[in-house]
């Protein structure tokens, strides 16, 4: 039986060390950018991903984590579709400290050469971001920078609207600028790095979302992944006491 490469078992490693603090087992996968990437000449029609974890302490703290996420993805000639999902629940002492959910439907049509169209509509709502909703729609045009076995870079850009209705400051409807860039290095044949950036800028403000991932694949199906996501609100509403929210994860990836 072959040996595990080093640089692998050092990543696998590592990642099994940080998933032992229960905050980081809580958080699952999150992807910011909503581009599916270009499709492999081999690719399924249909293909997904899906993570659940739940966490709960007794004791001397009282608290509990119910997340949920899932990617569907299917090929239609020239257009990828990806239909999203997420929930997020946190309690401590039987009292909501987040709560957070989101659906979003993507669509990207190939043309010749690196270029692609994209379009993309996108619900939030997020209890404790003083939005009481955010519905988004955007869509443009995007260029496949890179694609080989080592380096992936996609770069895109478009306008869009966003409908912000605030629980105590009534409802905004806002023209949107939207630039993003995914990137991905394969440095192993078991192990990438991705770097994922996007931007929706407005009049009221600007948001601002990138994930940092290490993705360690244990075979066709499971993946250890490390992550640290930051989502940046220029202008937050009044109730807000924080412009930047931080999420550091290690999470088990299920593809089918």
């Amino acid at each position: 039986m072959p040996k595990p490469r080093r640089d692998v078992v050092a990543i696998v490693r590592w990642i099994l060390l940080l998933a032992c603090w229960p905050l980081w087992l809580t958080v699952a996968y999150a992807n910011p950018f909503y581009a599916p990437p270009p499709p492999q000449e081999d690719a399924p029609v249909f293909s997904g991903d899906a993570e659940l974890g739940f966490t709960r302490l007794s004791g001397n703290t009282n608290s509990q984590t119910l997340i949920g996420k899932t990617l569907l993805t299917w090929l239609t000639g020239k257009f990828t579709y990806s239909l999203r999902g997420e929930v997020r629940s946190v309690s401590k002492d039987d009292e909501t400290s987040a709560e957070q959910y989101l659906v979003a439907g993507r669509e990207r049509y190939e043309l010749d050469g690196p270029h692609y169209l994209f379009g993309f509509a996108r619900w939030e709502k997020d209890r404790f971001a003083g939005y009481d909703q955010q519905l988004s729609a955007i869509g443009g045009y995007g260029r496949q920078v890179l694609d080989n076995d080592i380096h992936i870079l996609s770069l895109e850009a478009g306008p869009g609207y966003r409908h912000d209705r605030l629980r105590e400051h009534g409802d905004y409807r806002l023209a949107v600028a939207y630039t993003a860039l995914d990137y991905q290095w394969f440095f192993s044949d078991y192990a990438d790095i991705q770097q994922e950036m996007s931007f929706e800028y407005t009049d009221q403000n600007t948001t601002s979302r990138s994930l940092t991932a290490l993705t360690a694949r244990l075979n066709s199906k499971l993946s250890l992944r490390l992550s640290h996501e930051i989502k940046h609100n220029s202008q937050p509403p009044d109730d807000t006491s924080e412009r930047t929210d931080n999420t550091t994860s290690a999470s088990l990836l299920y593809r089918w």
